[in-house]
């Protein structure tokens, strides 16, 4: 039954369309990320990046270098849409994607994860059989079915985030509209709709609308007789991102994926009219058959996991933002905070404050005032920095943080000596202070 269920084969139309929609969206991704500024703020002007704990040794390339470095990651992804050396170019727009990905935290976004695990799992799926330069060039290659896991696994991919992210926004601060007031703030001078968007209605309508389509916009893309206006609703809401939040491509990226939900059929007639319909029961049992399931086994448990471990740290994880990322937490909260960083030499006793301006970016600082793990990695830099110039010294954080507009409180003990303390992935930082509710 699960062999039927999992290999059993079906039209591909629908993954050879998102083949290639994907491909040109990750070439505009990457070269609009040298257009509009973003590998410059992010990548070159920083005198060093914030990597993800355990992957410092993952830095952006000297001088000009990651200018070259996006520009070859799209040429990747141009070979992924005309499908040329597909696995070629999908492993290593993958690679390169979450190295540029895993070297930086200063950007964070949830979209930026998905499309490093988008790209990982488009490794395994046999999406250059069609409408591809492989096919051409060899036309054994061609195929008009895939295994039905091909779709399934995507539809499970989404599923997983729309329903975290649903559930996400469970909270007090979104369900009285004061994350979406404060978000909205920001957009009062946009031409004809800034006033709108002040209005406390249409915020009650966005903070509520954002959780029921969070969290049954995938059943409803399943389920036929709601298929159609599933997608209307899709429509709305992500060309509503795309405008109010400019988030680049991932509105159309998620829209793209609304292919796999309509009747392979219906993408053939709209898009490869040439393409012959695959209509058979074939069940093809791959050799790797063992191998396979194990892996995405352990693929979606860890996807599972992930967004729970949260709730095995002590306090608010809005406060702490331990087990924050990789769990679809998308504006959930506005956090401003008022941060300084003291060094004390340990030989001479004398300190200093420290000039942020003098190490960080305006984005930098913004993530070093209020992220605790950020807060560390920048006191371990400091204490590096002057430890070469022979300095043996202590690093004290004073750290004031607003969480969606509250009043500021303490979250950084101000008496720990940050320059040499450890960081645990796996166990709450006693450094970090309670939040104390007003």
């Amino acid at each position: 039954m699960l062999n039927k269920w999992l290999f059993k084969n079906i039209d591909n139309s629908a993954l050879i369309v998102f083949r290639i929609i994907f491909g040109l969206l990750c070439f505009l991704e990457s070269i609009g990320a040298i257009f509009t500024g973003w590998v410059k703020k992010t990548l070159v002007e920083p005198q060093f990046t914030f990597s993800f704990i355990g992957f410092e040794w993952l830095q952006p390339l000297p001088g000009n270098g990651m200018y070259y470095y996006y520009v070859i990651m799209g040429i990747f992804a141009l070979l992924i849409m005309v499908g040329y050396k597909y696995r070629l170019g999908v492993i290593c727009f993958a690679i390169m994607w979450t190295a540029t990905y895993l070297m930086q935290k200063s950007s964070y976004n949830n979209h930026y994860y998905l499309l490093m695990l988008l790209s990982s799992i488009m490794v395994f799926l046999p999406a250059h059989k069609y409408a591809s330069i492989d096919v051409k060039l060899n036309p054994k290659l061609k195929s008009f079915s895939m295994p039905r896991w091909c779709r399934l696994v995507i539809i499970l991919q989404l599923f997983i985030v729309y329903t975290y992210a649903s559930i996400a926004k469970l909270y007090p601060d979104w369900l009285d509209t004061s994350v979406i007031e404060i978000l909205m703030k920001g957009k009062a001078r946009y031409i004809l709709v800034g006033d709108v968007l002040q209005q406390k209605w249409l915020h009650y309508i966005l903070a509520y609308g954002g959780i029921i389509f969070d969290g049954l916009i995938v059943p409803l893309l399943l389920f036929k007789p709601t298929r159609k206006y599933a997608f209307i609703a899709s429509i709305f809401f992500h060309l509503f991102n795309s405008f109010i939040f400019q988030i680049g491509i991932f509105p159309y990226l998620s829209l793209a994926f609304t292919l796999f939900f309509f009747e392979p059929k219906t993408i053939q007639k709209l898009f490869l009219k040439k393409k012959p319909f695959y209509n058979s029961d074939e069940l093809v049992i791959p050799k790797l058959k063992t191998p396979l399931l194990a892996l995405f086994s352990i693929y979606f448990l860890v996807q599972i996991g992930l967004p729970l471990r949260h709730h095995f740290f002590e306090d608010n994880v809005l406060w702490t933002e331990e087990g924050h990322r990789l769990s679809w937490r998308m504006m959930l909260r506005s956090k401003s905070g008022i941060t300084s960083y003291r060094i004390e030499n340990k030989d001479s006793g004398k300190s200093m404050v420290i000039n942020l301006d003098d190490y960080l970016t305006s984005k930098q600082k913004r993530t070093a005032s209020t992220k605790p793990d950020i807060i560390w990695q920048f006191s371990q830099h400091l204490k590096e920095k002057f430890q070469n110039e022979g300095q043996n010294i202590a690093v004290y954080v004073d750290s004031k943080i607003s969480i969606n507009g509250k009043s500021y409180k303490t979250l950084i003990n101000p008496e720990v000596d940050l320059a040499n303390v450890t960081w645990s992935s796996f166990k709450h930082s006693n450094w970090i202070l309670p939040l104390k509710e007003d």
